[in-house]
């Protein structure tokens, strides 16, 4: 292993326990204050830099951070990303055009914006005629059965 790798991997196993005991210390103080749950919180957020030294994450992270090659990996994921986005936006003003360019049918019909009256009887002349009236009264007689047999 060179000597840069283990002194960056040295410097960061050193940065993170040095974090995770002052979280401790923190989470200590906040104990004494008899705040329990939220010690416990604290003592559990510091315990993950040390954790993630003991896996090897931190030593993982470390060579990656001082890779070249993997900077370049990511500049090249961010290429991708930004030809994606790209892709995506132009697509989206395509479809914008196409439908505001059409004439055709709308999905809802002038009349169907206008809001309704509530509670309102309709007047005399807009109540249905004919078939139309004698098929409602013939709900409403249902609903009348109905409600004769429960007692109602």
């Amino acid at each position: 292993m060179p000597a840069q790798a283990l002194e960056d991997r040295m410097l960061a196993e050193t940065i993170c326990s040095a974090v995770s005991a002052a979280g401790l210390g923190i989470a200590a103080v906040t104990a004494y204050r008899r705040r329990f749950l939220t010690a416990t919180r604290i003592a559990a957020y510091s315990l993950v830099p040390l954790g993630l030294v003991l896996t090897g994450a931190v030593e993982w992270l470390a060579g990656t951070v001082f890779s070249l090659t993997a900077w370049v990996g990511v500049g090249v994921l961010g290429l991708a990303w930004a030809l994606f986005m790209t892709t995506r936006a132009v697509e989206r003003r395509s479809l914008g055009k196409a439908a505001t360019d059409t004439s055709g049918p709308r999905a809802a019909a002038p009349a169907a914006s206008a809001p309704a009256a509530l509670g309102k009887a309709p007047r005399p002349a807009d109540r249905p005629k004919g078939r139309a009236a004698a098929d409602q009264g013939d709900d409403f007689s249902d609903i009348e059965a109905i409600l004769k047999k429960h007692g109602i």
